[in-house]
């Protein structure tokens, strides 16, 4: 940033080791602070109290500002940013409306565990309180979805915030933080000295296991007869693929990857028996449900994965690893709990198995194998032909998943398209899918492609997206267009909100209320709407066109593609395990269920 910028004279600490100062406005202080923790793209939308800040962004070298057109869309590309990365993304609006747009953004990140931080103006600190012009209480709103916020008021603790901020979103379990940022602070002078001190009394996240019960729970693999590692994305969080491959070819265990773990074991190795779940595959949900030993690492027994809680893995002991003390125990009781990061716990637990083999102890799981691998022969994915000349959107993304292949990275947004990504689409490589887990957030897919390709600009990104998600933030290609951001988005176009739909067919009595998009007067024509946009939009109605329209797809890379899929209204995700019920009730197709083994 240019010193002419700044107030007054800068001043060089005559100490070898004390900072240098400067004197600056808060908004100064803000851009600075921004460049000093390494941050290269901002994703907002100005206003009136935020704008001070955006003064001195105007001149910072080191910092790309993104104008989206919706601040939601800043949100989740800053979330598609964070993913792609592995660094914490920004996203940045204005008080009131502007704040509160990036509420779902910032419950997204929350639920699961995305390192982001949020920055908003707030009315100036006099009027706090006053229920001001644009005024909204967003520390209050967004207590309950972040991992930590700040309000400030003084301008002299914007750059320790800023630094706490960051340490915060990525250090532990990462997290969204929040800083609001009073009008006025923004606008006094300040004295800015870098590095801050931080202040966090208290937060100390543990990431070193307890040995005992590394060894507890070595001891407890070896003498398992049908063990699983159930592998959530904590994994991917901790970097610890490698690890974690190790592991299950040490052991010879079965890995189940969930939603938020796609990638991070991949789905062609041997051991691998797939997405467990209410729509995972039957051997996935099966290896949970028989096993007698569940070692779940990094997740969290979440409603999806479990169904009924009360009948889940009734005869298994759990070893439960998380960096997060408040998920151990939460839904299942754990017998032997392993606070720590994934990939410490993985490396200790590779060390203490090892132990384990030394000493004549190793696990037989050969009965386990071939049970399992007869649920993946006798149960594997599959869909309906529906004998006319319409498309399954299965087959499109086994097109899509041949044609492209693993490098890439896909993001999906909320719905049947996103589980069909997740089963029809083979990913090896960790972070490759990216898509709202926890929360479920329709519109999610178009802006956090964008930030992904921003954060790897090197990939190729395809955004895999329903008609009407798509609808929900497809005002971000207008971003994209400008920005020159070359993302393809593969509109699964069902002409419904499918998955509502499919609940509608399979529990309300085909009684489809507010379900029809009304496709077939195409309002929007996506093509038409891609080319506003400033995109290149195609439309592929059979399947004996899809492969080219792919590989049209993929030949264009100076500007974004949207690719309008028309696909059978009627096509369902299978398998499924209703809400609320037991995964031994999972179906591979309506009112079909897969036969078990005797019960020993």
């Amino acid at each position: 940033m240019p010193a002419a910028r700044f107030h007054a004279s800068s001043k060089l600490s005559h100490t070898r080791n004390e900072p240098m100062t400067e004197r600056m406005t808060g908004a100064q202080a803000l851009v600075r602070a921004l460049e000093h923790v390494g941050v290269d793209t901002v994703f907002g939308i100005p206003g009136g109290a935020i704008l001070p800040a955006y003064d001195p962004l105007y001149d910072s070298a080191k910092i790309r500002h993104v104008l989206v057109r919706h601040e939601q869309g800043a949100g989740h590309a800053a979330e598609g940013y964070a993913q792609a990365t592995g660094k914490v993304g920004v996203c940045m609006a204005t008080s009131g409306p502007g704040a509160t747009n990036l509420v779902t953004a910032i419950a997204d990140a929350y639920m699961d565990s995305v390192p982001i931080v949020a920055i908003t103006g707030q009315v100036a600190s006099p009027m706090i309180g006053t229920d001001a012009f644009q005024e909204a209480d967003i520390v209050g709103i967004t207590m309950p979805i972040t991992k930590h916020n700040f309000l400030v008021t003084d301008p002299a603790d914007i750059p320790r915030t800023i630094a706490e901020a960051f340490h915060v979103a990525l250090t532990g379990r990462p997290g969204p933080v929040l800083v609001d940022i009073a009008k006025d602070a923004l606008q006094a002078t300040m004295t800015f000295s870098w590095p801050p001190t931080l202040q966090l009394p208290g937060y100390r996240p543990v990431t070193r296991p307890h040995s005992k019960q590394i060894r507890e729970a070595a001891k407890l693999i070896v003498e398992a007869r049908r063990p699983v590692l159930y592998v959530g994305g904590g994994v991917h969080k901790a970097r610890a693929s490698d690890e974690l491959r190790r592991l299950a070819e040490l052991t010879g265990i079965p890995v189940t990857t969930t939603l938020m773990a796609r990638g991070t074991f991949p789905d062609s190795h041997p051991q691998h028996v797939g997405m467990p779940g209410m729509h995972g595959n039957v051997a996935a949900v099966a290896s949970l449900q028989r096993s007698d030993l569940i070692v779940a690492l990094g997740t969290r027994f979440d409603d999806r994965v479990t169904g009924q809680l009360s009948s889940f893995a009734p005869h298994a002991k759990i070893v439960h690893a998380d960096i997060d003390p408040a998920e151990i125990s939460k839904n299942r009781h754990a017998d032997v709990p392993i606070v720590g990061d994934c990939r410490e716990v993985i490396g200790d637990l590779i060390g203490a198995v090892e132990h384990e083999h030394a000493e004549g102890r190793t696990g037989d799981y050969t009965d386990w194998w071939t049970q399992l691998n007869g649920y993946k022969n006798t149960y594997a994915l599959g869909y309906d032909d529906f004998g006319d000349d319409s498309t399954a959107p299965q087959f499109v993304l086994e097109r899509l998943s041949e044609l492209v292949g693993p490098e890439a990275i896909y993001v999906a947004g909320v719905g049947q398209h996103q589980m069909w990504a997740s089963q029809f689409i083979r990913y090896e490589r960790p972070g490759s899918f990216v898509n709202s887990g926890g929360a479920g957030t329709m519109g999610f897919a178009v802006p956090a492609a964008m930030g992904a390709k921003m954060g790897s600009p090197e990939s190729t990104v395809w955004a895999i997206d329903g008609d009407g998600c798509f609808q929900m933030t497809n005002q971000e290609l207008a971003t994209c267009a400008l920005e020159g951001v070359p993302i393809k988005i593969a509109v699964i176009n069902n002409g419904n909100l499918g998955m509502v739909r499919q609940w509608q067919t399979l529990f309300y009595d085909k009684r489809y209320s507010n379900t029809d998009l009304q496709a077939v007067r195409r309002i929007p024509d996506f093509v038409k709407l891609a080319e506003a946009y400033g995109c290149v939009g195609l439309r592929c109605e059979r399947p004996e066109d899809v492969d080219a329209t792919i590989k049209k797809a993929m030949e264009i890379n100076d500007v974004p593609v949207v690719v309008d899929f028309v696909v059978h209204q009627d096509a369902m995700v299978w398998p499924m395990v209703a809400a609320g019920t037991s995964n031994d009730d999972i179906k591979i197709a309506r009112d079909m269920a897969p036969v078990w083994d005797a019960e020993e």
